[in-house]
């Protein structure tokens, strides 16, 4: 059987990765029916097996340099105020109305960001 973390081949009746000590065999938290180790749903009941205590992306604040935050941060205001900007100067010839919607949605679209 393949460790689903670290890919190690274990044996076959193996509870446990030899390699990294992931548990290879699993069972619902609904009806206790066995899983494989890759299931995201149970096979008889379909309910939704929950996520090992892996994460499976680390946090940005983890891996990304200060300055580097910081700089995309700044960036990121920039551009919100010169979308603003250009959006009310857009809309101004256009009418109110329509510049309304307008500046509503540009600015939708930069919180998303």
């Amino acid at each position: 059987m393949t460790c689903p973390r670290c890919r190690h081949e274990n044996r076959p009746q193996a509870k446990f990765c030899e390699e990294c000590a992931t548990p290879l065999s699993r069972v619902c938290s609904n009806c206790s029916a066995p899983l494989s180790p890759t299931a995201k749903f149970c096979p008889e009941c379909a309910h939704p097996v929950a996520a090992s205590g892996v994460q499976r992306f680390a946090s940005p604040n983890s891996y990304t340099p200060q300055y580097l935050a910081e700089k995309i941060l700044t960036s990121k205001s920039a551009l919100d105020k010169n979308v603003r900007e250009r959006a009310a100067q857009v809309g101004r010839p256009m009418g109110y109305r329509f510049a309304e919607g307008f500046v509503r949605q540009a600015c939708a679209a930069i919180d998303e960001l």
